[in-house]
């Protein structure tokens, strides 16, 4: 009974009870920093990395990672986890990945998911347009998306002469594509013949050159130069001027009705002929 009473007032003594909260507090602190100390350090295993460069636009597949084990303090945010979640989608348009690079959210996309960045980039109140090029025609390749060109024409006029001139000028180059429609630059690890320009232009530029482009019957040429030089002139063609050039395309071709959509029937040489009936 003696030894009951003795450890009632032990445990009911206020100094007591102030020691044992020390240190079961310090228990606490104690247990609860080792134990921080060993999350912060201890690896988390199975984290997927690229087993090689990945470029743009690829289907990641099983065989382009491998794991490794990573501290936790490496793992940023919006890195991704688990191979199941890489397998089988895309690396983004804008995003090449290196080998022993960790996958991230951005980085990979779902197919259905994949933009297509030149018309991205186009302007609300413009037309996308697929100007075709050669190696030749963007001077060996060197024409780049950013870029700005003139666009050329050259042409055979009713007299048989050969003329030349700018026709459009400083337009940027949003995209530069091969002839499966892959962006020649986007990948650092293939050589990827340029086929087309892809660039926005108003509705009346479009029109113009679409109208041009059919003009067969007068051998026309469209080609570009970079922004501000100059194309050369060869011996027995004319230069003319922009104005000139419109003029000319506009009345060999159709005229295209905007508003309604439909084309009216007859070159500008035939309208205004009718209009010369109509007041005799």
């Amino acid at each position: 009974m003696n030894i009951l009473v003795s450890i009632k007032k032990f445990i009911t003594n206020k100094n007591t009870v102030t020691i044992l909260g020390v240190i079961i507090i310090i228990a606490i602190l104690y247990f609860g920093y080792n134990y921080q100390v060993e999350k912060s350090i201890t690896p988390i295993k199975d984290i997927p990395v690229a087993k090689q460069t990945i470029q743009p636009r690829t289907l990641i597949t099983e065989d382009m990672i491998t794991t490794i084990s990573v501290v936790p303090q490496m793992l940023k945010e919006g890195v991704i986890r688990y191979k199941k979640n890489i397998v089988g989608n895309y690396s983004n348009y804008n995003t090449i990945i290196p080998a022993g690079s960790m996958f991230f959210v951005e980085t990979v996309v779902r197919e259905e998911q994949l933009p297509d960045s030149s018309l991205i980039n186009i302007k609300a109140d413009e037309i996308p347009y697929s100007f075709p090029v050669t190696m030749t025609s963007t001077y060996g390749n060197s024409i780049m998306p950013g870029n700005y060109i003139d666009i050329y024409m050259k042409a055979k006029d009713d007299n048989g002469r050969l003329i030349v001139g700018k026709l459009v000028e400083n337009i940027e180059v949003l995209a530069v594509k091969d002839s499966s429609g892959k962006n020649v630059f986007e990948n650092t690890s293939e050589d990827r013949i340029p086929s087309m320009f892809i660039f926005g232009v108003n509705s009346e530029i479009n029109i113009l050159l679409r109208k041009a482009s059919y003009m067969t019957e007068y051998s026309v040429v469209l080609f570009p130069v970079p922004h501000g030089g100059n194309a050369d002139i060869a011996v027995g063609e004319t230069q003319v001027s922009t104005i000139y050039l419109k003029d000319f395309i506009n009345s060999h071709t159709v005229v295209i009705d905007e508003n309604s959509g439909e084309e009216d029937k007859g070159t500008e040489e035939d309208k205004n002929k009718d209009n010369q009936k109509e007041g005799e």
